[in-house]
């Protein structure tokens, strides 16, 4: 199947040709039809498969049919993301479809001058690209109207819920009119996506191209067991030893990020990292770099794991494992994307085996195993067997009798406390006309405290 067979208008498939595809994806295939038949639809596909495509070709046609006259646009389509990279992502889709139909698009997104925005805003626009918090900022301050809304899209609508945003996201629904397309994409299918589903859609299209919470098979996945000391050392050698021009490195904490950037530079490879620390204007510019091959890695925290979409991204590393399972399968996705070949290397250390367990569940196979030459002595070790819980009604087990030895003298009754001991001081003087006499005093030692600077003991 072709792109012109979708019913795309001519502007649409140059658009399509310049970008260099050909023929559309699954969800593109599934998707656009049932979005210009005007139902509400419920999508699940593989993270990098081309969902933003599936969704902003056919709006961006539908909304030039009828564009309004006058300057001053009120929003027709709001997209709802999960992050400030997916933002800008599905905002440039939107702008590089739209200015061929004579539509204005526009982000918005926290971190940055909400001033800005609001003068963008006031211009007027047909396409909002926003995230959750931001856009409640807006509607609360009347600086941006939702009554004329459209088409409403939930990208990454999963991502959003992981995120916390579910309250955020039914509070932007009661800006919006009831007569509206609803869309909802997901990269994974899970009960709470239903739940939101139920609560947003009317009677939307099923589309699921692909099996669930499944990686894209362009990945080749590769485990590396690794020492947590050694995995810096490990990590420089295959960029180095495989000469590596271009690698995204996944890291779970953000000074754990900070860190591995410092030592990379240290080891002579030109890094630099990116997560919800820094700027955003310091983000786009270290992504803009990292993009141009200025910069050897780019090191992330999971805020990069959706929202970046790189072409021809060849390696991505996790040099931590996520904390949640279903965040491995995005991570990855940022290479294999649009059917190009990628490689995905795990370094897992043996305190992280239960977070691999999980995420080799979710995958329902097991990711192959490889040893690196140069570490030949980094082995997984068994994982130690977890002692059964004791269940309410259990008895406790009488604990075994140890043996002890006999003291030498035992007493039946415990004996009363001894007093203090008295210390006896001796002093010898000499009475007149007399031999030596010895003269017995009792003194009390004080074995307490000492005494306090500048005074003197008790004199002998």
């Amino acid at each position: 199947m072709s792109f012109d067979s979708l019913g795309l208008c001519a502007e649409l498939l140059k658009a399509i040709a310049d970008q260099g595809y050909i023929t559309p994806t699954p969800i593109q295939t599934e998707a656009i039809p049932a979005i210009f038949e005007g139902s509400d639809l419920l999508a699940g596909a593989q993270t990098g498969t081309g969902k933003t495509a599936a969704f902003a070709l056919p709006i961006v046609q539908r909304l030039s049919e009828s564009i309004p006259e006058g300057k001053r646009r009120r929003p027709r389509v709001l997209v709802l993301v999960p992050t400030r990279e997916l933002a800008a992502q599905v905002s440039d889709e939107m702008q590089n479809y739209g200015r061929r139909l004579a539509l204005r698009s526009t982000m918005i997104y926290g971190g940055v001058n909400i001033q800005a925005q609001i003068e963008r805003l006031h211009r007027g626009v047909d396409i909002v690209v926003a995230t959750p918090g931001r856009l409640l900022d807006h509607a609360e301050r009347a600086t941006i109207n939702l009554s004329k809304i459209e088409y409403l899209v939930l990208d990454e609508a999963d991502r959003m819920l992981d995120l916390g945003f579910i309250d955020d996201i039914l509070k932007v629904a009661e800006y919006l009119p009831a007569k509206r397309q609803t869309l909802l994409f997901s990269a994974t299918y899970a009960p709470n996506i239903k739940a939101l589903a139920d609560e947003l859609l009317d009677n939307p299209c099923h589309i699921e191209v692909a099996r669930r919470n499944l990686a894209a098979d362009a990945v080749t996945q590769v485990v590396y067991p690794a020492e947590r000391k050694l995995k810096r050392e490990m990590l420089s050698h295959l960029i180095i030893d495989g000469k590596w021009e271009q690698v995204l490195v996944f890291c779970r904490t953000r000074y754990g990020a900070d860190k591995l950037t410092a030592e990379l530079l240290y080891d002579g490879i030109k890094a630099a990292a990116i997560h919800s620390n820094k700027s955003q204007s310091i983000r786009t510019r270290t992504l803009g770099e990292f993009k141009r091959g200025e910069l050897r890695v780019l090191v992330a925290t999971d805020v990069a794991a959706r929202g970046l979409d790189i072409e021809q991204l060849p390696h991505v590393v996790n040099y931590e494992l996520p904390q949640v399972a279903e965040d491995y399968v995005h991570r990855i996705g940022r290479t294999g994307r649009a059917g190009e070949a990628g490689l995905a290397i795990s370094l897992v250390a043996q305190e992280e085996q239960p977070r691999l367990t999980a995420i080799e569940k979710l995958l329902k196979y097991a990711i192959p195993r490889q040893t690196l030459a140069a570490f030949p002595h980094v082995v997984f070790r068994k994982m130690a067997a977890t002692k059964p819980l004791k269940t309410a009604n259990e008895p406790a087990k009488p604990k075994p009798a140890v043996a002890r030895p006999a003291k030498a003298h035992t007493t039946e009754t415990k004996t009363a406390a001894k007093p203090k001991k008295v210390q006896k001081s001796t002093k010898t003087r000499t009475v007149a006309g007399s031999k030596s006499a010895t003269v017995t005093k009792k003194v009390k030692v004080n074995t307490g405290r000492p005494a306090p600077k500048g005074r003197r003991g008790t004199r002998s």
